[in-house]
C-alpha cells in the first residue's frame, strides 16, 4: 500500500489496473491522477492494489471516510479471485455506510454489488468525450452545485450497467447508455466516465487500444478527430465528485466548507 497526504480526513483508492507506463511517468500512475483531482489540504490518501489482490484489511476500514474505485481492463460482470474479493469488500462498506464513489469499472462493479447488472454494452464502445443529462433533482449536496442539466466527460468502456436494485436511482444518461451515473443512498455514487482523465490520457489508450487489435486504426482516427472537437467540463465534474465524497459544497471559483445535509 503507498500513501500520501497528512493528519485530517482519509480515503482509500481501489485501483483496479495496472499503471501504463505513460500515465506512470505523466501522473505517477492513475493513483496520482485522482489524487490530483480530489486531494485538498491535510487529508490522507493510500492506494489499495486490488487487482493485484491488495486490499484494507477488515480492521483498518473504520479508519477512512471514503473510498473512490477505479476503471479496469477486466471486466466487472466477470468472476475473477480479486473481483469476488472487491464484490465482498464493496458489500461491507455499503453495511458501514461508507461514502465510495465508483469511476468506469468501478461504477459497474458497484452496481454489481447492490444487486444490478452488468453485460457488454449492445451498441459497442463508447470512447471519445460525450454530452450526458443530468437529472433535474440531483440529491443533496449535488444538488447546490448549480450544475449545467448536461455536462461533458471523456468515455472508454464497452460494458455498462445495465439493471439497478429498486432503491438506486439513476441521476444522469446519455444517447449512448441509459445508466451513466446512479446513487444508492447517501453514501454510493457510480459515474460511467471518467472525470479524472485529461485529453492526453485518453489519446494514449487510443493507441494501446490498437495495439491490442480492441479496435482498428481506421475507427481510432475518427476518434481522435472527434475528440480534437470537445472538451470534458472537467472543473465540474472535480467539483461533483468533491461534494459527493466530502459532503461538502464547492464553489467555482474554489473551494470552500459548508455542513450540509473498462480504464486503462
Amino acid at each position: 500500500m503507498e500513501k500520501m497526504g497528512g493528519s485530517g480526513k482519509r480515503f482509500g483508492v481501489l485501483l483496479c489496473a495496472d499503471d501504463s507506463e505513460y500515465v506512470k511517468k505523466m501522473y505517477g500512475g492513475y493513483f496520482g491522477v485522482f489524487v490530483r483531482m480530489l486531494e485538498e489540504e491535510g487529508e490522507s490518501w493510500d492506494v489499495y492494489k486490488v487487482a493485484r489482490g491488495e486490499f484494507p484489511d477488515d480492521e483498518d476500514l473504520n479508519l477512512y471516510d471514503g473510498f473512490v474505485i477505479t476503471g479496469s481492463c477486466s471486466d466487472a460482470h466477470g468472476n475473477d479471485t480479486w473481483v469476488s474479493q472487491l464484490l465482498n469488500l464493496l458489500k461491507k462498506l455499503n453495511d458501514m455506510n461508507k461514502k465510495i464513489l465508483g469511476i468506469c469499472f468501478g461504477h459497474q462493479i458497484l452496481g454489481r454489488a447492490i444487486g444490478g447488472k452488468v453485460t457488454r454494452s449492445p451498441t459497442g464502445w463508447d470512447i471519445g468525450v460525450r454530452n450526458i443529462t443530468l437529472s433535474p433533482s440531483l440529491p443533496s449536496p449535488l444538488s447546490s452545485l448549480e450544475l449545467p442539466t448536461k455536462l461533458s466527460i471523456i468515455q472508454c468502456h464497452r460494458d455498462e450497467l445495465r439493471e439497478l436494485p429498486a432503491k438506486a436511482e439513476v441521476i444522469a444518461k446519455s444517447d449512448k447508455t441509459g445508466i451513466e451515473m446512479f446513487r444508492y443512498g447517501d453514501h454510493i455514487m457510480g459515474i460511467q466516465g471518467h472525470p479524472e482523465y485529461s485529453k492526453d490520457i485518453l489519446l494514449n489508450i487510443i493507441d494501446r487500444l490498437i495495439q491490442r487489435n480492441f479496435i482498428t486504426e481506421n475507427f481510432a482516427m475518427r476518434l481522435k478527430e472527434k475528440a480534437g472537437m470537445w472538451e470534458p467540463d472537467k472543473e465540474a465534474w472535480k467539483r461533483l465528485c468533491i461534494s459527493f465524497l466530502k459532503g461538502r459544497y464547492c464553489e467555482r471559483n474554489g473551494i470552500e466548507n459548508m455542513n450540509i445535509g473498462g480504464i486503462f
